[in-house]
């Protein structure tokens, strides 16, 4: 612990300004420090704010006991969590996470207690120092005062920023088997920023894979979202894929990797990975999209992957899904693209020329095999097959995604199916994306949402224009 003055390092180093912590944040902080205590933002905001980007959410530790802060936000504050209680104060329709460090203080063993004549450190030193020691990585160990502007790094965390490295605090081995849930955020973390992860941390990301499939089924729900629906699905899918990840919770994902070949180092690409490049396009860590959206894309592809389709059938099927099911209207815009698709997808046919009937009958088939691969997708018989398919995979039952996102995603395509448009539904026309009813799951967002990605995936073109659907 010695030299521990040494890791206080000025946020005007890294241009770190006021007008980057949110209002909801910032009164947050102002309300607790008002009453005396100790704020600092910590984790993987002052991470994100080091690195430019732009954190997810912002998180604070305070001197302030829960009950304290509590009694602070008195009806917008509640407590959660057993194991690791928090704090969530609600602040303009956002939640902001509120720790404590008497929290950590109880939870130790009580085997290290501050002592002047034995530390080489200020008592406030030595408590955020023991705090940041229950940190999963050190890049995540960094603690912020925006009031003093002064940045804590006690575990080597700005170091590793600067080499790109995902490393844990303890030994990984260790870390991993200590909390499992780590090993998916190792993921996430590294998809995200294009890190990697040092020798050690990856031998046991890799060797601890299977043991994610013990967590609960919602806590893998959330790692997962934030994997697939943040703006970072394709190099998440590709991680899970290299680290042995996939097979156990995407295994139809996993399957369709193993049957193209697609090498756990492959830097190549696919029809997959290529609609989760699209959709990342859209979407951003404060720019989410609800689960249903990266859901119905893992259904589609699924059912494009059992039968590749000529690429009409494909859009008209976008287009239906767009419009709420108006089987008639998504035939004639189909009809009329005169557009070149990307004929690299084996999961594409040669163009044919359809009769309107044939077209929409064509369309309703393809609406019934995506349905059935969503069925199967959230069926532990259909999941075990799955991963019987898959060379060198465990056998694994998992389901995660919950009945409520299944029964979502269901209404869509059975729109399309039975040629029946949603009652009440206006398709978006400004071409505008309203983020707050997306992360929310609005049928009109998600609808036009996912037709854009399909469309993108479909005819690319070099237009920097994103929303551009053309048709």
């Amino acid at each position: 612990m010695e030299g521990l003055e040494w890791k206080k390092i000025s946020a005007k180093r890294f241009g770190i300004k006021e007008s980057m912590i949110p209002p909801e944040a910032w009164n947050v902080l102002h309300r607790l420090r008002s009453r005396g205590y100790d704020v600092y933002l910590v984790g993987g905001c002052v991470r994100d704010l080091i690195m430019k980007k732009t954190p997810k959410d912002f998180d604070i530790i305070t001197t302030a006991d829960l009950r304290q802060v509590k009694d602070t936000f008195l009806g917008s504050a509640v407590i959660v969590g057993r194991r690791f209680p928090i704090c969530h104060v609600h602040e303009n329709n956002s939640i902001v996470e509120v720790s404590s460090f008497n929290t950590c203080a109880r939870g130790s063993s009580g085997s290290q207690i501050y002592n002047s004549k034995s530390q080489n450190c200020s008592k406030n030193d030595f408590v955020r120092w023991k705090n940041c020691q229950r940190r999963d990585f050190t890049i995540n160990g960094l603690m912020f005062n925006p009031y003093s502007e002064k940045i804590y790094d006690y575990l080597g965390g700005i170091e590793d920023i600067k080499k790109a490295k995902v490393r844990t605090v303890i030994p990984a081995g260790t870390s991993f088997q200590e909390d499992c849930a780590r090993i998916l955020r190792a993921i996430r973390i590294a998809a995200r920023l294009g890190f990697s992860f040092p020798k050690e941390t990856a031998y046991y990301v890799r060797t601890l894979a299977c043991s994610v499939a013990r967590l609960d089924k919602a806590r893998i729900l959330m790692e997962m979202n934030y994997m697939l629906a943040y703006g970072s699905a394709e190099a998440s899918l590709r991680l899970l894929w290299r680290f042995g990840l996939l097979e156990h919770l995407l295994p139809f994902q996993a399957a369709y990797f193993s049957s193209t070949r697609f090498k756990r180092k492959d830097k190549g690409t696919n029809m997959l990975l290529v609609l989760f490049s699209k959709l990342d396009n859209f979407l951003a860590p404060n720019r989410p999209c609800h689960n249903s959206l990266w859901i119905s894309l893992l259904a589609f592809h699924e059912a494009l992957a059992r039968k590749p389709c000529d690429p009409l059938i494909v859009a008209t099927f976008a287009l239906a899904f767009y419009l709420g099911g108006d089987m008639s209207l998504a035939v004639d815009i189909g009809k009329s693209i005169n557009r070149q698709h990307d004929t690299g997808f084996r999961e594409l046919l040669e163009p044919k020329v359809w009769t309107d009937k044939h077209l929409a009958g064509e369309v309703q088939s393809f609406a019934a095999l995506m349905k059935q691969a969503l069925t199967e997708m959230t069926d532990e018989y259909h999941v075990a097959n799955a991963m019987a398919k898959i060379p060198q995979a465990p056998s694994s039952d998992l389901v995660f995604i919950p009945l409520q996102a299944y029964l979502k995603v269901l209404k869509f395509i059975e729109c399309v199916q039975y040629g029946k448009k949603e009652r009440g539904h206006e398709p978006k026309r400004d071409g505008m994306i309203n983020y707050h009813n997306l992360s929310n799951g609005t049928h009109a967002e998600i609808r036009n949402l996912f037709t854009l990605v399909v469309f993108d995936t479909l005819y690319p073109t070099d237009t920097e224009d994103e929303n551009d659907c053309s048709s």
